[in-house]
């Protein structure tokens, strides 16, 4: 993709800027309607996941300290991941009524669902903040730098969503796969046990993750107060930023296709 272009796409993101702010609104508006504490799952979903899983395995697995916080710090990102790019592969379908008779740029429906996860995952932070209060786990100066791998778990979800989003249109098949692909991922990552009991030979699945090191970051700076080490950022950011080159690549490849296919 030539400068010129590149620029092209960026200040099409600014014209679209308050379609795109609305598209926000609408995906958190559909997300909690009919339900009769709404928004205020946000806070319940995770706060009651925690309390199931800690009765679980907190017996199990008692040499994890402050374990409510261990789960939680990977949990909300993981679920961040899973319901942004969800979202964001669906949404191409979704909005075919919309794009089929006006112009707007498909990546702008896959974003939108991405910030209306976001704004969730955010909302969702208080409940690790109180419940680090009640454990009295300290709150350092070592929390700013989560913005980072913050930043490089939305990269990813973005991407990801791009690139699912591409394929779905011409494969439905795929939300049902990407589900199963997901919980795959759920277990497979050290979400809800440590991850020394994982035996050596499926280390590589949270060595070449880049959720997992998301996971490492956001652990160090809320559960442990102390900064990450620099690998699983850079792993983790590099990773972002190539899912979302290769989502644009395979999106403006084959879009002119969509109308085909839907």
């Amino acid at each position: 993709m030539e400068n010129n272009q590149m620029k092209g796409k960026f200040s099409n993101l600014y014209r679209f800027r308050s379609l795109l702010s609305e598209l926000v609104r609408r995906d958190v508006k559909i997300k909690y309607r009919k339900s009769v504490l709404g928004i205020l799952w946000s806070f319940l979903d995770p706060l009651l996941m925690m309390i199931v899983l800690t009765i679980v395995f907190s017996t199990l697995f008692h040499r994890v300290q402050n374990y409510p916080v261990f789960y939680l710090t990977g949990f909300l990102a993981y679920q961040f991941f899973r319901s942004g790019s969800s979202m964001a592969m669906k949404s191409m379908v979704n909005s075919s009524s919309i794009w089929k008779n006006i112009y707007v740029p498909k990546y702008i429906y896959a974003l939108s669902s991405v910030l209306s996860n976001f704004i969730t995952f955010l909302l969702s932070l208080v409940i690790l903040f109180v419940i680090m209060l009640v454990l009295h786990v300290k709150f350092t100066v070592f929390i700013i730098f989560t913005s980072l791998p913050i930043l490089a778990l939305i990269l990813m979800t973005f991407g990801a969503g791009l690139i699912m989003g591409t394929l779905n249109v011409f494969f439905r098949d795929i939300e049902h796969l990407y589900s199963v692909f997901m919980m795959l991922l759920m277990y497979g990552m050290p979400l809800f046990y440590p991850e020394d009991i994982v035996p050596a030979a499926f280390r590589f699945i949270q060595t070449y993750n880049p959720l997992y090191q998301v996971i490492v970051c956001l652990r160090d700076c809320f559960l442990y107060g102390q900064l990450y080490p620099m690998y699983p950022l850079i792993y983790a950011m590099v990773s972002g930023v190539i899912l979302v080159i290769i989502g644009l690549l395979l999106l403006y490849r084959y879009q002119d296709k969509f109308i085909l296919y839907i």
